[in-house]
């Protein structure tokens, strides 16, 4: 078994708590059915959100999902790059897994597409 990064993204409309929470847990159970994953095989979830995002922690979605109590999970800021991609929210977990890199489905949902096109074609 290795230790794999799996990326994932999607953005929000608003910058509201309840927006920020569904698109997280929406986006964390993407990754998690595309890749045959559950939580137990999780080492960690590195969350990060653009500066645009501060209504809520995204990590509480998480957090209250089933099966979720003890991965360790981390909240960050982007970087404020001109021009980027504006209310996003990004994550990376690293997984132990018996899937290669080839493998690993990386999920970037809504608006986010167009941060990886090629990997969002890819993966659907």
């Amino acid at each position: 078994m290795k230790v794999r990064g799996i990326r994932g993204a999607t953005t929000v409309e608003h910058n509201r708590t309840e927006d920020i929470l569904r698109e997280t847990a929406a986006l964390l159970e993407e990754i998690v059915a595309r890749n045959g994953i559950e939580a137990d095989e999780i080492a960690s979830v590195f969350i990060t959100v653009t500066p645009d995002l501060n209504a809520t922690f995204p990590a509480r979605a998480i957090r209250s999902m089933a099966g979720w109590k003890h991965v360790p999970l981390m909240c960050g800021q982007e970087i404020a790059v001109p021009d980027s991609l504006p209310k996003c929210i990004r994550l990376m977990l690293l997984v132990n897994t018996e899937l290669t890199a080839q493998e690993v489905a990386h999920v970037y949902l809504k608006g986010a597409v167009a941060l990886r096109p090629d990997l969002a074609q890819v993966n659907g």
